[in-house]
Order: structure tokens, then C-alpha cells, then sequence
């Protein structure tokens, strides 16, 4: 016997039914659009704001191409953690929601109590990041951090680039390779993909004012420059190549760099780097052929150990006393030691 509906029950299925297709069609439309290949790109880092629409609410899901493949996220990052220190400035400089991060060795010279670089350990403290281990990476202080995206370096000393597949389990893991990348270029980067464009560009805006203001206000050193890194024994350095982020900087301030002959060959024992070259041994002074000598992670202690090296003394930039320190914390740049970087290039260059 079939079972007969009143008027108004039967209106009121049709109208259910109606919301439910207007919902489905709303659905529907909103994943389609989301796909269309000529949408405005979602990881845009100058797309436009909507009124009342603040800048982590646009775009997402985006992506960004890494050294392991694309990475997506569908959403803004809210709980971060870095496991490369060299990284860590630059994703506290774009106010990136940095929860946690790895730390190298307690109170050295370039390092506070916990582990941070001293160029950014004051906006450490303010934001209240915690350090999750010292120098050797632990997945599982990462992961009781709970983070949403991890963060890694693809080279370098500090690398976790071995526990990836581990941490991608966690959470979205990001590679970056900043060997060949301006902090510059990697601020861009990292505010693409957390959402966080207009921090980073206000800061390189910023930083970028400062560049341009110290470029007038210098008279170069005799040209080209030797920039490196001086190894403790005295034995080897590591000589910035146009690729790394000291060398981008130098030469947007003037400088041009000196690279070693074609029959000098680096050496690879900290991987493969674009950044650096590695000379060593009878390499060493054949490689540094530079008028003048930029020392980084350096003070006036270690100007001093160069000109009275017995391979190096007979080089002109040592001869003729342009051998300068460019700071401690200049090995890693990111905003706070390049700004500290531009405050020694003044300091030794500006006319007196």
C-alpha cells in the first residue's frame, strides 16, 4: 500500500532536497575552480588581498617545487619547525609561526645559551621558540613538537636531509636548498609557501634600502676580492662562489669576486655545494688570487693568524694589509647577520 504525503510534507521534501543540490553544486564548483589550469597561481607571492581578507587567507591550497618534488599545502602553516639554524632566521625575520627549531653547540662565539646564533637569539626569545636538539637531528623532539611543516636544508652542516622520510611522516616536510640562494631569494621562498609574502617583502624592501645606502657611502677595496671562510688550522678555506649568498651581496654592493684558476680543483668533503670551494693544502694560495681578502665567521684574531700564514704571506691582498673581518656570524646569512655584514663593510670601507 503506498504511503501518501500531506501538502505541506511533501513541500517540505522538495525544499530539502533543493538545499541539498544547491550545497552539492556550490561543492562541486569550488574543487573545479580550484583546479582550472588558468586560475591565478595559488602560491602567488604578490597575489592581491581582498578587503577584510588578511594575507594567510588567500590562495590555498599552494604549492612549491622542492628537491624531492612538489610540496602542497592546504592550508597556512601554524605551528613550524626548522631543523637547519642557517633557516631559522630567515622564517623568524618573515614572523613565519616558528615553534621550534635544531640548535648547534651551547655558548661559543657565535652561539647564546641555548644553542640560536646570536644575530637573531633576541627575537628568539620574544616569540618563545624552543630549541629541540643539539647539532645532530631528533625526529622524535620534532615530532613532540607537533608541527604542521617541517622544515630542512638539502646540504650543509646542517642538513636532516637523512631523516626525511621519517619526518615526512610526521608532517609536510620542505627542502630547501639555500646553497645558492640570496637569504634574499629565500625569504621570497619561505613566505611563499607559509604565507607570509608581505612580511618578506617588507623585509628585503627594507634590507634592500640599507644595501643601496651603504653602496654609496664606501670606497672598494683594491678589486677583485678573495671572500672565505678561514679554516682554525690554518690549513684550508672555503672560498664563496658567485652562487652563495655572500657572494650575491658583495657584488650587488660593488665588489667583484676573485675565483681560483681553472687548474685549481675544490674539494666535496661537505657535499655537493654550489656556494663554496674548498682549497686545501698547495690549492690554497694558488686558489686565492684576489687584490684583497674579505675573511667571513672572522674577527681581527683571525686577520691576524692570515698574515702571519707562511703559505699566504706572499700573496698581495696579505702583502699589502687588505685582509678584512667580516664578523662572526657571517658564515650563515640570513636578515640579521647580513644587516651585520652591511654594518662591517661600512665600518671598513667608508671613506674617513
Amino acid at each position: 500500500m503506498k504511503k501518501r504525503f500531506s501538502f505541506p510534507v511533501l513541500c517540505a521534501v522538495l525544499v530539502a532536497a533543493a538545499l541539498v543540490f544547491v550545497v552539492s553544486v556550490r561543492s562541486c564548483s569550488t574543487q573545479h575552480s580550484a583546479a582550472e589550469p588558468d586560475s591565478p597561481p595559488a602560491a602567488s607571492p604578490h597575489a592581491a588581498a581582498a578587503p577584510g581578507d588578511t594575507q594567510a587567507q588567500q590562495g590555498w591550497p599552494r604549492t612549491l617545487q622542492t628537491p624531492k618534488g612538489p610540496l602542497t599545502l592546504q592550508q597556512p602553516p601554524e605551528r613550524i619547525v626548522s631543523t637547519s639554524v642557517t633557516i631559522t632566521g630567515t622564517l623568524l625575520a618573515i614572523h613565519a609561526p616558528l615553534v621550534g627549531s635544531g640548535a648547534t653547540s651551547r655558548n661559543s662565539i657565535v652561539s647564546d645559551d641555548r644553542g640560536f646564533f646570536k644575530q637573531w637569539s633576541a627575537e628568539a626569545k620574544k616569540v618563545g621558540l624552543q630549541p629541540l636538539y643539539i647539532s645532530e637531528p631528533n625526529a622524535e623532539a620534532i615530532a613532540a613538537a607537533a608541527p604542521d611543516l617541517i622544515v630542512i636544508s638539502a646540504t650543509g652542516g646542517d642538513s636532516a636531509l637523512k631523516l626525511y622520510d621519517q619526518l615526512s611522516a610526521i608532517a609536510p616536510t620542505l627542502v630547501i636548498d639555500y646553497g645558492d640562494k640570496s637569504w634574499q631569494q629565500l625569504a621570497v621562498q619561505l613566505g611563499q609557501i607559509t604565507g607570509h609574502e608581505k612580511d618578506a617583502r617588507e623585509v628585503t624592501d627594507r634590507f634592500e634600502q640599507r644595501v643601496q645606502a651603504v653602496k654609496q657611502a664606501i670606497a672598494l677595496p683594491p678589486q677583485p676580492v678573495s671572500a672565505l671562510v678561514y679554516y682554525e688550522d690554518g690549513r684550508g678555506v672555503n672560498l664563496w662562489s658567485q652562487a652563495s649568498a655572500q657572494g650575491k651581496l658583495l657584488t650587488e654592493l660593488g665588489f667583484t669576486l676573485a675565483m681560483p684558476p681553472a687548474e685549481v680543483h675544490g674539494g666535496t668533503s661537505m657535499g655537493k655545494r654550489n656556494d663554496i670551494i674548498q682549497l686545501s693544502g698547495e690549492n690554497m694560495a694558488a686558489g686565492l688570487t684576489g687584490k684583497s681578502m674579505l675573511l667571513f665567521a672572522a674577527d681581527d684574531a683571525t686577520v691576524g693568524r692570515v698574515r702571519t700564514n707562511p703559505f699566504l704571506e706572499h700573496l698581495a691582498a696579505v702583502k699589502d694589509g687588505q685582509v678584512y673581518a667580516m664578523g662572526p656570524d657571517t658564515f650563515r646569512l640570513d636578515y640579521y647577520s647580513a644587516s651585520n655584514m652591511l654594518d662591517s663593510i661600512e665600518q671598513h670601507f667608508k671613506p674617513r
